[in-house]
């Protein structure tokens, strides 16, 4: 089968619970070949639209390129900043990356860790105020790291690697908590209403992939990671024509389908693909309206 003209990247379908289909969306979709599930999860969604050689999900990598343009250098740690919040059983993940810092923010504190990770040699930066970074030796051994998506909203401590890497690591997540809890900056934020960025996430650890292949010749988004991916897929030989259009972080289902029919007013014979963060995968194609007898699908799940 060839590759869709145009491919909308959306969330999961809980996320539109309740909101009406209009006719002819209702209708085009229950027309649509329904694909296979694919692997819920963000990282799943962008590996079935890009191909990473050698295989992998090394993130850190990958964004460090768009960032600092430096990541051939060596491999990487994302160290994002965090916000995590004490409670009864323990310490509640409430915010990855984006916690409003400024750059000369992010500088600040990171500059304090310089000295902590600087001696365990992992050197730390901080390119962009959400997007941290540990440089890593090559032969450096690290264990397994939760992803943000898996750690948001959950107890810090459920997710910390063991093992006696994991020590090493959970020590030094504990010795960088205590300089950022005392730290200026984040005193000042939390006296002002402001999420102090009082923990890190470690996760994305690798080197920057020989090559990235897209499935599609643009994508379209502002989203750090699937920007990152388009921008070396564009270096990589050109795939089929198409265009990834990032709305994943859609709420409002209508605005959906008015993107969706202006795609489908300009398709060609390959049509148009929706791919939902839980695994959900819809094909639609010209062809498909003298599909008669099929019913106008009710609702999205």
């Amino acid at each position: 089968m060839s590759e869709p003209r145009q491919a909308l990247l959306l969330p999961e379908r809980r996320r539109f619970a309740g909101q009406p289909l209009s006719k002819p969306v209702a209708r085009a979709l229950g027309r649509a070949d329904r694909l296979p599930d694919g692997e819920a999860g963000e990282r799943a969604q962008l590996l079935r639209w890009f191909e990473l050689l050698p295989r992998g999900w090394p993130m850190a990598a990958i964004t460090r390129e768009r960032d600092a343009s430096d990541a051939v250098l060596h491999s990487w740690l994302r160290a994002d900043p965090a916000y995590v919040r004490p409670d009864m059983t323990g310490a509640r993940v409430l915010a990855v990356g984006e916690l409003g810092l400024s750059a000369d923010e992010a500088k600040a504190l990171s500059d304090a860790l310089r000295p902590l990770f600087g001696d365990a040699g992992f050197p730390i930066s901080a390119p962009h105020p959400a997007r941290w970074y540990l440089a890593l030796p090559v032969e450096a051994r690290l264990p397994a790291f939760a992803a943000p998506e898996a750690v948001l909203g959950d107890d810090l401590f459920l997710h910390l690697p063991d093992g006696p890497e994991g020590r090493r690591w959970r020590a030094l997540l504990n010795e960088a908590q205590v300089i950022l809890h005392n730290h200026p900056v984040n005193q000042a934020r939390f006296a002002s209403g402001r999420l102090p960025a009082n923990s890190l996430c470690f996760w994305g650890a690798g080197r920057l992939p020989d090559q990235v292949k897209g499935r599609l010749r643009r994508a379209h988004s502002q989203e750090a990671q699937l920007a990152s991916l388009a921008a070396l897929a564009a270096a990589a030989p050109p795939g089929a024509d198409g265009d990834l259009l990032d709305l994943r972080e859609a709420r409002d289902w209508a605005a959906v389908e008015t993107r969706l029919l202006e795609c489908l007013a300009s398709a060609e014979a390959a049509g148009v693909v929706l791919d939902f963060a839980d695994g959900a995968i819809f094909r639609l194609r010209p062809g498909q309206r003298w599909r008669l007898l099929r019913r106008p699908l009710a609702q999205l799940a």
